[in-house]
């Protein structure tokens, strides 16, 4: 059965760094490119980030470059999302996606929510 299975996510305070933490099983994976999306209240989902399935390749969206890092340990089968300087606008679901780069198969988490808020 797969599952992905997110954490970290709550309550922070404008300037906080929150670690999101996605934790997979049930499938191969290090033959899959993870990422992180979010999706804010009225918004559509927006990537926020994607790692290679070697971690060497890695994109952000542009709304969160240079404040977030995206990492993955295939021996643990998870994939972190670094979140540094967070702003009110950073408030959303964040969700964690799989994704097999040749066959297209793709998992998604249920979400955690981050709320940026004083």
């Amino acid at each position: 059965q797969v599952q992905l299975v997110e954490s970290g996510g709550g309550l922070v305070q404008p300037g906080g760094s929150p670690r999101l933490s996605c934790a997979a099983s049930g499938f191969t994976f290090s033959r899959y490119t993870m990422s992180w999306y979010r999706q804010a209240p009225e918004l559509e989902r927006e990537l926020v980030a994607a790692i290679g399935t070697d971690g060497r390749i890695r994109k952000y969206g542009d709304s969160v470059k240079g404040r977030f890092t995206i990492s993955r340990d295939n021996v643990k089968n998870t994939v972190d999302l670094q979140m540094n300087n967070l702003k009110p606008e950073d408030t959303a679901v964040y969700y964690c996606k799989a994704k097999q780069p040749y066959t297209g198969t793709e998992y998604w988490g249920r979400g955690t929510l981050v709320t940026v808020s004083s």
